[in-house]
């Protein structure tokens, strides 16, 4: 999901604000409008999200988005469980949860597995970090 830029967000905050006064609830202040658009976004508060919009700018995922890809050449599907810009320009560290483990030894003889992995990744949703063979650890699909 692509965070909108801070001028859409306070418009949302404006309009949020106004079809609550014009229902039959009670009135919201702008500071509560604001906080009820960070919630709708998954941030703790306004200032977490004013933080983020200025911060990251681009942002593919975000923490409860659903995703699928390869990892290690093997697919999945799972959770974002964290996703974090890096200090290397247009790179993100994101944690994902798998929904089934993957298993990441190509061995007959043996298999282990992950649940949970964390890697560096750019905006383009593929890992920095690659196999041997030069392979990206992880491929996340984002047309999903």
């Amino acid at each position: 999901m692509t965070l909108p830029n801070l001028t859409d967000l306070k418009s949302q905050a404006k309009r949020l604000r106004l079809a609550i006064s014009n229902s039959d609830s009670a009135d919201v202040s702008h500071s509560k409008s604001l906080e009820l658009v960070a919630k709708q976004y998954g941030y703790r508060d306004w200032n977490t999200l004013h933080a983020a919009t200025q911060n990251n700018g681009f942002r593919p995922f975000t923490v409860g988005d659903r995703v699928n890809g390869t990892y290690l050449g093997q697919s999945f599907e799972g959770e974002i469980r964290g996703f974090a810009k890096t200090s290397q320009s247009g790179t993100y560290r994101v944690t994902i949860q798998f929904d089934a483990p993957v298993d990441v030894v190509t061995f007959d003889s043996f298999s282990a597995y992950r649940s949970r992995v964390t890697c560096t990744i750019r905006e383009n949703g593929i890992a920095i970090n690659r196999t041997s063979d030069g392979r990206p650890h992880l491929v996340m699909d984002l047309a999903a």
